[in-house]
């Protein structure tokens, strides 16, 4: 390959990240908590964090709700976040967005009962839960 050839390789590759990123971010921005609920799911982000734990940990749910559970956890364990702190909303945002995101399949795939057994919160914390990812009305 020719220098111009490496070039016009790295510029693409870097072109497909960069589209990758803007569309992964055009995403957060539509599953976001609309209604002032983005507050609410930070306030109860400790109980969903051990609620999924527990689902990812329960051997009843199927394998494949697991194993999103799972790569969940991974993803909120590194530090490196999808959005950039710095960026306002969305900075620190997207840790509760990709959550709300990922309990909304859980949901269609175990249902609302699995989740409401292995809730470690209140009641009224349960409450923010459904209105943040529509559970109530699955």
């Amino acid at each position: 390959m020719t220098g111009s050839s490496w070039w016009d390789l790295l510029l693409g590759v870097a072109g497909a990240l960069l589209l990758t990123w803007l569309a992964l971010v055009a995403a957060l921005v539509v599953l976001r908590p609309r209604g002032g609920l983005l507050r609410e799911a930070l306030r109860i982000l400790p109980d969903v964090l051990r609620l999924v734990r527990r689902l990812a940990a329960d051997p009843a749910l199927p394998r494949g709700v697991r194993v999103r559970l799972g790569l969940l956890l991974v993803y909120l364990a590194v530090p490196i976040d999808l959005v950039p702190d710095f960026i306002p909303v969305l900075g620190y945002a997207d840790d509760a967005i990709v959550v709300t995101a990922v309990l909304r399949a859980v949901v269609r795939r175990a249902g609302l009962d699995a989740v409401r057994a292995h809730w470690p919160g209140t009641d009224d914390g349960f409450a923010v839960l459904t209105r943040l990812t529509g559970l109530g009305r699955t």
